[in-house]
């Protein structure tokens, strides 16, 4: 498998970050949950940046419209337009 360097928008968890959270003493579950909070995180700060507000202050919907932007960017204009690359 090739295994590229990833954009800085599509890649959620730095290489030391994930050495981190493989280094805790947590289980295969918990790490993932790790992982995935960390990269929410990571989103959550861009999303209400582009927003222009605090990270407190974005609201479900506002999330889900991101989300909605993000996907119709993907189709229309293709993967590398769009932020999330899956």
């Amino acid at each position: 498998m090739d295994i590229a360097p990833q954009q800085p928008s599509t890649q959620f968890l730095t290489l030391e970050e994930s050495a981190k959270v493989d280094a805790a003493l947590l289980s295969s579950p918990e790490k993932f949950l790790t992982r995935l909070t960390i990269s929410s995180l990571k989103l959550l700060k861009h999303i209400a940046q582009e927003y222009n507000i605090p990270i407190e202050d974005l609201t479900t919907q506002q999330v889900i419209d991101w989300f909605e932007k993000d996907s119709k960017i993907r189709r229309e204009q293709g993967i590398e337009a769009s932020f999330l690359k899956w």
